[in-house]
């Protein structure tokens, strides 16, 4: 399941550079989760690590968008391939 960021959001610009895998950006009015590139840190952590990192607790599981733990972890293979094969050109 990836995660989302709520309306609680104050901006404070830490979630964003602990994603392994980019997928926080800011959005229009606040920070947004790429639900196609959120593994819940499976694959790179044992925790979300914007969960651990938010002041305001405003990133809680996206049941619009529920994975088991094998989807999460082929997703964050898929996207460590994607990476490596855009990196060597």
């Amino acid at each position: 399941m990836a995660l989302k960021i709520t309306s609680e959001c104050i901006n404070c610009d830490v979630c964003e550079p602990v994603c392994p895998n980019s997928a926080i950006s800011l959005g229009d009015e606040i920070y947004e989760i790429d639900p196609g590139k959120c593994t819940e840190c499976v694959g790179h952590h044992d925790e979300p690590q914007c969960q651990i990192v938010c002041p305001v607790q405003c990133i809680p599981l996206d049941p619009a968008h529920v994975e088991t733990r094998d989807e999460l972890e082929a997703k964050a293979e898929r996207l460590k391939r994607e990476a490596a094969d855009s990196s060597a050109g």
